[in-house]
C-alpha cells in the first residue's frame, strides 16, 4: 500500500514515541538530515514523509517501514520494553560487528586448519544412562564453507559385541568469535536435527573443544535433549577405520576416555533431557 493511504495519525503518534527515546526532536532533525519545521509536521500528523523519508526515517531508528504505522498502543508497548533498545543496543555492539563480518565474509576466506581433521567425540548417552558415548567426529572444507560428519554406534543391551544403533549426521560448521558453531542432520532414520557450540581450549599438547549440543527428533525413541560434549583432535583427515571400530558406550571410570573430557562432562546429572 502507497504511504499516502496508511494511517498518517497513527505514524504521527508513534513518531512521538520514538523522538521521546532519542532525546530532543532537533538531534533527530540533524542526524537523518530532515527540515525541522517539516518534521514537525510529520510529528503533527499533518504530513506523512515521502517514500524516501520514510525510509530515512525508518532506518535511523532501525525499524521497518510498515512497522512506522503500526497501532500506536501496541508500539509503544515494545518501545517501553524496550526491545527497540535493545535491538539498537546489539547493532552497535563491536561483538556483534565482528559476530556478522565472520559469519558471512570471514568464515570463507580462513582456511581454519587448526580446527580441521577427526576428533573423537564424548558425551554422556541418552540411550545408556550413566555411560559415556564415544563418537567420531570430523570437520572438513567443501570448497568455501567447513563441513561435517560424525557416526554413533551403540551396542545390543543383550550382546555389547553386536551394534544395536547406528547414526550418522551431516552438516555445516561456522567459525564465530573464537566459537564453532555446527547444524546437521541425523542421516540413516533422518529424523533429528541437532546444533552445538564449541570453544576450542588450549592448556596442552592435546586439543580439545569443549561445549554443548541440543538435538530434537521426531520419535519418542530419540527423546529432545541438551548435554555437555567434548571434542579430543586425533589427526588430520578424514574418518578411517581406525576411529569407526572404536565407536561405542564407555563406563565413565574407563580409562580410554581423556581425563580432561571426564572433568568437563562431569557425572552427566546435569544432562537436560525433555520426556
Amino acid at each position: 500500500m502507497d504511504h499516502l493511504g496508511r494511517d498518517g495519525n497513527a505514524f504521527a503518534a508513534n513518531l512521538r514515541t520514538l523522538c521521546g527515546q532519542h532525546g530532543s526532536v532537533a538531534a533527530v532533525c540533524r542526524k537523518i538530515n530532515v527540515n525541522r519545521q517539516q518534521f514537525n509536521k510529520y510529528l503533527s500528523g499533518a504530513h506523512v514523509p515521502s517514500a524516501a523519508n520514510l525510509r530515512i526515517i525508518a532506518n535511523y531508528f532501525g525499524l521497518s517501514v510498515p512497522m512506522l504505522f503500526a497501532d500506536p498502543d501496541e508500539f509503544r508497548t515494545l518501545v517501553e520494553g524496550n526491545f527497540f533498545h535493545a535491538m539498537a543496543t546489539a547493532r552497535q555492539m563491536p561483538e556483534f560487528t565482528r559476530f556478522v563480518s565472520d559469519m558471512i565474509v570471514e568464515n570463507n576466506r580462513a582456511d581454519h586448519d587448526d580446527i580441521v581433521g577427526v576428533y573423537d567425540r564424548y558425551q554422556f548417552s541418552s540411550i545408556y544412562k550413566g555411560f559415556v558415548l564415544r563418537s567420531a567426529f570430523c570437520i572438513y572444507r567443501n570448497n568455501e564453507f567447513l563441513q561435517h560428519y560424525y557416526v554413533e554406534r551403540f551396542p545390543s543391551f543383550d550382546n555389547p559385541k553386536k551394534t544395536e544403533y547406528v547414526f550418522k549426521y551431516y552438516g555445516f560448521c561456522f567459525p564465530v568469535a573464537d566459537r564453532l558453531f555446527t547444524a546437521d542432520f541425523e542421516g540413516i532414520q533422518s529424523n533429528e536435527l541437532t546444533f552445538g557450540v564449541y570453544a576450542q581450549v588450549k592448556r596442552n599438547a592435546k586439543r580439545f573443544m569443549f561445549g554443548i549440543s541440543s538435538g530434537i527428533a521426531a520419535t519418542v525413541f530419540r527423546q529432545p535433549y541438551s548435554t555437555k560434549v567434548a571434542l579430543h583432535y586425533r589427526g588430520p583427515g578424514l574418518l578411517g577405520r581406525d576411529q569407526l571400530k572404536d565407536l561405542t558406550v564407555l563406563d565413565r571410570n574407563d580409562p580410554a576416555i581423556p581425563r580432561e573430557a571426564l572433568q568437563y562432562l562431569g557425572d552427566g546429572s546435569d544432562m537436560i533431557q525433555m520426556s
